[in-house]
């Protein structure tokens, strides 16, 4: 019986294309919106999501308030490397000035650190070396730049030796980052420069250390790490909370994570709106196509077909239309996210199977209940009266 239904249902559909097609573009639409919106969201959240993981999910940044208590100083890293819960900690200042070699000049971000800076922020060296802790400890003019830097101010890259200006200061190059391709890197400035932390503080008139990056020693458990310092700053500003502030990259992934889940939830409740005018047009159609072949349902109830037979080939017709809109949608789908994965370069926009399970059983769904009305109707025709029907 459910084989007959579906080549029965399949016949109908066939012998009218267009109309056919007409009824599914609502389906399509809807199928389309969801699909194209949830990648969209999701794309996005897995490129900034492994942006802010490539910065080390491990890492806490804490900001400190010079103006808060006794002001924290290069010695007191000692302190807080001590603390178990932590792996590294490195100051981290920074001001922007103008760098000049010759006839070129850029202005440039001026970082102030020490050596455990490299490892923390997952940095990579192209040439040359990073910083020393000598360097910090002598306050030796030395310099690295990023790639960006050093192509913007020397024109190319091989600049180990080479001697610039900060400002007015000499500084002796010792090292070049590898060229860094990512997200972050492009909404934060990239004409960066790495000096020991004291000779950044010297420069910019603050020898007091203000930022701190510090990698936790169990990057399984965040929480006792930040646990582990909010007590330690607590305790070394005499319990003024208003002193500093932590930054916990797991918890901004975490955040993150929640936004978007909340976003998708909203975008694809938007998007099923349409589903469900999809629907309306599959159960409209299908009221129209029961009057059509009223006759046709009279033939068979005369012939021995009962209710349930009628209500399945007007079923499986509904969920046939549903269903082949879906399959239409999935591909401009597909379509349209090949597009934007191409315009957007490094982020990767593709249907999840969770989207495409989501759209199948969302469109079979709506296929089956608005197509259940029709069904129901056609089903419930005296054959008498729908043989005498002249429609």
């Amino acid at each position: 019986m459910v084989f007959q239904s579906l080549k029965m249902a399949l016949n109908a559909i066939a012998a009218s294309k267009m109309r056919s097609f007409l009824t599914m573009l609502g389906i399509i639409i809807g199928v389309t919106a969801l699909v194209v919106m949830v990648s969209l969201v999701s794309g996005a959240t897995g490129a900034v999501t492994s942006e802010i993981s490539s910065l080390g999910n491990d890492m806490i940044t804490v900001s400190i308030r010079a103006d808060k208590g006794s002001p924290l100083r290069l010695e007191d890293l000692d302190a807080i490397k001590a603390l178990d819960a932590v792996d590294q900690a490195a100051p981290s200042g920074s001001m922007n000035a103008t760098a000049k070699y010759g006839y070129s000049d850029a202005m440039v971000s001026v970082y102030g650190t020490t050596a455990a800076y490299y490892d923390i922020q997952g940095l990579e060296l192209a040439q040359g070396r990073f910083i020393k802790t000598t360097d910090v400890n002598n306050g030796s003019y030395i310099a690295v730049l990023s790639d960006e830097a050093a192509t913007e101010l020397f024109n190319r890259t091989d600049i180990i030796g080479e001697t610039f200006t900060i400002a007015g200061r000499a500084f002796r190059v010792v090292g070049v980052l590898a060229k860094d391709d990512s997200l972050m890197s492009g909404m934060m400035s990239s004409l960066s420069v790495y000096v020991p932390f004291t000779v950044e503080s010297r420069m910019a008139g603050q020898p007091y250390i203000t930022s701190i990056s510090i990698s936790s020693a169990n990057a399984q458990d965040m929480d006792a790490t930040e646990d582990a310092i909010n007590r330690f700053f607590m305790k070394r500003f005499e319990q003024d909370e208003d002193a500093f502030s932590l930054m916990n990259m797991s918890s901004i992934t975490d955040a993150l994570g929640t936004v978007t889940d909340t976003l998708t939830l909203l975008l694809g409740g938007i998007a099923a709106i349409s589903l469900l005018v999809g629907g309306v047009g599959i159960m409209n159609i299908m009221l129209v196509s029961v009057t059509e072949r009223t006759k046709e349902i009279g033939i068979r109830k005369a012939i021995g077909a009962g209710r349930g037979s009628i209500m399945m080939q007007f079923l499986i017709e509904a969920l046939l239309l549903s269903l082949f809109g879906c399959v239409f949608g999935l591909l401009f789908s597909w379509g349209i996210l090949e597009i934007v994965t191409l315009i957007a370069g490094g982020i990767s926009f593709a249907m999840s199977p969770s989207t495409i399970a989501l759209a199948v059983g969302f469109s079979s769904a709506i296929g089956l209940i608005f197509g259940l009305y029709p069904a129901n109707k056609a089903a419930k025709k005296h054959p008498i009266e729908a043989l005498r029907y002249d429609g």
